[in-house]
């Protein structure tokens, strides 16, 4: 699916967003999301795993103890867990949770609604 939109829109849309995570999506408990720790949420989620801290720091362009101090946080909050790779030691394995996978989804939802809102003009209940 596409969706055109002009850059004053795209740049709206990202800061309803933003209010609403900080307004809405925020679970008892749960501390807000850096730019680099929602990325991360985001590739764990949204592309297929196995998940790596080596793959991680590669995709976003940092070093492995940049994400792990970001896991250590997303962690904390059980919306990731991590195992080690039993075949290879030195291997990290980022896992998805229930708690981390009902964020995700309220989030998917949120997106939508403000994304219906722009479209439409008007603030969708």
């Amino acid at each position: 699916m596409s969706i055109e939109m002009k850059p004053e829109q795209g740049l709206d849309l990202l800061h309803d967003i933003a209010l609403a995570m900080v307004r809405e999506t925020k679970p008892e408990g749960m501390a807000d999301f850096t730019h680099r720790q929602l990325a991360i949420l985001l590739t764990v989620y949204l592309e297929r795993p196995p998940h790596t801290v080596r793959g991680l720091a590669q995709k976003l362009g940092v070093t492995k103890p940049v994400i792990t101090r970001a896991l250590d946080a997303m962690g904390k909050q059980a919306i990731i867990a991590r195992r080690r790779d039993e075949t290879d030691k030195r291997n990290v394995i980022i896992q998805r949770t229930v708690k981390g996978a009902l964020y995700v989804e309220k989030l998917g939802d949120m997106v939508a609604r403000k994304a219906a809102e722009l479209k439409s003009g008007e603030e969708v209940a």
